[in-house]
């Protein structure tokens, strides 16, 4: 099978041939005729072409990479010589991204038959040295400054001079390194997310493909394997192979001789795949499975070639991880980093992330504490548990604030409007009072459940392994984050119902009531119905921000511009509803200068409970709505943001 080649860290070469950037004119040997099939006779002091080689980078089956200096350009860059004729040249044209390789062009010797492809040169070393020394750094000692002195060894041992001022290094020092993992995957995902949007596999992601900066920046390199459907007669079966230790299962299929799977069934996930292998590696210092031929400190490149070594790795990724390597994790590792390397590396593609956009804001979910705290808390969690009760939560949070408002109106009317009509009408007061009540609070609670009924069944039904499309999905983070207004206008409509249907049955059913105790039954429903909405909407909307939306996110995949604005729309309706919740005492205050009663000492105690009351509520409704605050935005950080360069 074809190897892809993958550019090593710098060997024993001289460092002093790339100190302080483009080196002094020093002769160079002519490069002796090779054979024509041999790339060993091309070596580091040779001119090749335009390009006098000075230290050798790398090598494999079938090229060589050296750092070299172009004589026209005066400048280094990084030489790739092979003789193979693969489309790599063509594909890496196509990618201008900021985490890709970026490739000048390339010559063809046709009478030595090789081809020079030459490119950025990238000084860093790869994230195969990361690797070596995070197996040689205890779990409790990683940091982001691992990164930073794997880099700064490779800048030392030629002689480079590390950046002095740089905030991206400063950022990536300050990191634990489950954060650092997730930075890098970041960037990796939004580069195989261009690369995938360009039609270009990359077929071959692993540690020593992916090239550091002197910053840190990871960028992904050696196309050798890749395809490109836009490269015309390029075909997804030429040279195709990869690295077996980073393969998700289709690719494996397509190797294995006994299997019909092809390289043209691979498309974006199995590169995504093969990420989450790295990355996981990266985090833990081992990879995932336990292949046979991947003892403790293996070299992550030396990759088993019998049928039956081949079968066992298929065998192993055709499961989940296993739960011993789930213990290998970092103890310091977010439960959403967990959650979005698992996603990597499920077995079905389907189960798996659809695109390296997706990727790219999960790991900007991980690196978010409080958004990441929202959509993953820790399984034993108040929140988690939380999440797991929608129904009596809710009706708490909706039927507390109500009865409290039903019976301190009843009081308050009976108190000051009905104990003073006729015996007659006092007696049926009690009687109205109790079927309006039991009809409004029916009648609420089933209109309430009919805008919960997606909220009750399909968390539920994700958390016993169920499945929903896109749309039944986006239908129920709508519900989550409109469920404050519609309880909101529920608790209204029937409360301004019953404010003007208990006076007019009370006439009717005898009573005589006098057109400003008319008016004070309807003044006293609207002042309640503003308790009753006001403060359910802020413990309505509080759950379901805090632990309803996010455990969907995983499921649905943020990066809805709708949900953004939603987000968006209901911090602004807390706002408005913060006014109603501010301005009930003040009505009550005003609304005793308007009445007229003998007990007037009934009406002071009154409106003292009212007011009393509503100002702790206010309070407790301001603390929600600064929390709830915070959450919106975090959330809105997730949702809102398209993979970009940073």
């Amino acid at each position: 099978m074809r190897r892809a080649f993958g550019s090593g860290p710098a060997g024993s070469s001289p460092a002093a041939a790339v100190a302080g950037g483009a080196p002094t004119e020093e002769p160079t040997r002519a490069a002796e005729p090779p054979a024509p099939d041999s790339l060993d006779a091309v070596e580091a002091g040779q001119r090749l072409d335009d390009f006098d080689l000075l230290v050798g980078l790398g090598r494999g089956a079938f090229a060589r990479v050296f750092l070299a200096r172009q004589r026209s350009m005066q400048r280094l860059v990084a030489v790739k010589i092979s003789q193979d004729s693969g489309t790599e040249p063509q594909t890496l044209a196509q990618l201008d991204h900021d985490y890709i390789v970026r490739v000048f062009d390339q010559r063809l010797l046709e009478e030595r038959r090789l081809r020079v492809l030459y490119m950025q040169y990238v000084p860093g070393g790869t994230l195969l040295g990361v690797l070596r020394r995070v197996r040689d750094t205890p779990p409790e000692m990683r940091r982001g400054r691992l990164l930073l002195e794997a880099i700064d060894d490779v800048l030392a041992e030629k002689a480079a001079i590390r950046p002095s001022d740089s905030a991206v290094r400063a950022q990536i020092a300050q990191m634990s390194w489950p954060d650092t993992v997730a930075w890098l995957g970041r960037r990796l995902a939004d580069a195989l997310n261009y690369a995938g949007e360009h039609g270009v596999l990359h077929r071959d992601i692993k540690p020593a493909n992916v090239l550091l900066t002197e910053e840190g920046v990871p960028k992904l390199a050696d196309f050798n394997i890749s395809f490109s459907s836009a490269v015309a007669g390029a075909s997804p079966v030429a040279y195709f192979g990869g690295s077996l230790a980073y393969m998700s299962p289709e690719q494996l299929e397509a190797c294995h001789p006994g299997m019909a799977g092809t390289a043209a069934d691979l498309d974006t996930r199995s590169d995504l795949y093969a990420l989450g292998v790295m990355l996981w590696e990266l985090l833990t210092g081992a990879r995932p499975f336990a292949d046979r031929e991947d003892p403790a400190g293996a070299d992550p490149d030396d990759d088993p070639d019998t049928e039956d070594a081949l079968q066992h790795m298929l065998d192993l990724r055709r499961r989940a991880v296993p739960a011993q390597a789930q213990e290998r994790l970092p103890a310091d590792c977010p439960a959403a980093l967990r959650r979005v390397l698992l996603t990597c590396l499920a077995p079905d593609p389907g189960d798996r992330w659809a695109t390296g956009a997706e990727l790219a804001q999960q790991f900007d979910l991980c690196l978010d504490v409080h958004a990441r705290d929202l959509v993953d808390p820790p399984p034993r969690s108040p929140r988690a548990r939380a999440s797991r009760w929608p129904a009596p939560i809710l009706a708490a949070g909706i039927g507390i604030p109500n009865g409290v408002a039903a019976l301190y109106n009843y009081h308050h009317n009976k108190s000051l409007i009905v104990d003073g009509l006729d015996p007659q009408v006092q007696a049926r007061f009690d009687d109205l009072a109790q079927v309006i009540n039991l009809i409004v609070f029916s009648l609420g609670a089933l209109l309430i459940l009919y805008f919960c009924r997606r909220l009750l069944t399909v968390p539920p039904g994700l958390r016993a392994g169920r499945t929903y499309d896109a749309r039944t999905l986006a239908r129920v983070r709508a519900d989550s984050l409109l469920l404050g207004d519609r309880v909101v206008v529920v608790c209204g409509l029937l409360w301004l119902a019953s404010g003007i249907a208990f006076p007019l049955l009370l006439q009717a059913a005898g009573g005589s009531l006098p057109t400003y105790d008319f008016v004070h039954f309807v003044a006293s429903q609207a002042v309640c119905g503003a308790m009753a909405v006001a403060y359910p909407f802020f413990a309505v909307a509080f759950y379901c921000v805090r632990c309803l939306y996010p455990a969907l996110l995983p499921h649905g995949g943020p990066g809805s511009a709708a949900d953004g604005r939603k987000l968006r729309g209901l911090v602004r309706r807390s706002i408005r509803y913060l006014a109603v919740a501010a301005s009930v005492p003040l009505v009550a205050v005003v609304g005793v200068t308007f009445l007229s009663h003998d007990d007037f000492d009934a009406v002071i105690v009154a409106v003292r409970v009212l007011c009393v009351g509503s100002i702790f509520a206010f309070i407790g409704a301001y603390w929600l709505f600064r929390m709830l605050e915070a959450d919106l935005r975090a959330l809105e950080r997730v949702v809102a943001t398209a993979p970009r360069t940073t």
